[in-house]
């Protein structure tokens, strides 16, 4: 059980109202969940079992009594649920209303308007957070779909390219025969000298 009660009766709240949503509240909290702020719902004319919102750091619940108060249905949205919200002001009070990211509507009328404020105000800084909440998932998303996180390299060196390897045409061993032929007829043509036509015989003869 929450003790202190003062923290919720800020802006005029019904302290019967707080202690009865109070009390149920307390068993739906989950670990490391708190109750932030409780807005009450008030009739012009009979307001018996009004209905509330209540905000904590982790969700936005609205309960609803049925059956002259007999019953209490709630329905509960997490922060990042929530798409948007809103309070339209009128002369016997203001009405609160909650969009979530599936487009289901919320709405409760009758709330005081300087109830509606503080509900608009701490619900306008969950969604700001929420946006950033959701744009880092987004960039999480898209690094991963990019094949996972980026590696700093800066301090590693990068590759050299490798050069081609040089391709040697493939030299056709000539036949030694054929050579000295090639040689015995330019001797005999007076292409080259005797002394050469010896020299190159000479070499010719060596690699055989």
């Amino acid at each position: 059980m929450i003790n202190n009660l003062k923290k919720f009766l800020n802006e005029e709240q019904d302290p019967k109202a707080i202690e009865k949503i109070i009390e149920k509240v307390n068993d739906l909290l989950t670990n490391g969940e708190s109750v932030e702020y409780i807005a009450v719902q008030n009739k012009p004319a009979i307001n018996i079992s009004p209905d509330s919102i209540v905000l904590t750091n982790k969700r936005i619940l609205f309960f609803r009594s049925k059956s002259f108060g007999l019953v209490t249905d709630f329905k509960d949205y997490l922060w990042k649920d929530v798409a948007e919200s809103h309070i339209s002001e009128a002369i016997l009070g203001s009405t609160f209303t909650m969009t979530a990211i599936t487009g289901f509507i919320e709405t409760i009328d009758y709330i005081p308007k300087s109830q509606a404020r503080k509900l608009y105000q701490y619900a306008q800084g969950k969604e700001e957070e929420m946006i950033e909440y959701r744009r880092q998932k987004e960039l999480e998303e898209k690094r991963a779909t990019a094949g996972g996180i980026t590696v700093n390299t800066q301090n590693e060196k990068p590759e050299e390219p490798q050069k081609p390897q040089e391709v040697k045409p493939e030299v056709t061993a000539e036949d030694p025969m054929e050579t000295l032929m090639k040689l015995k007829a330019f001797l005999d043509n007076d292409l080259i000298s005797l002394e050469d036509y010896e020299t190159k015989k000479k070499e010719i003869l060596e690699r055989m």
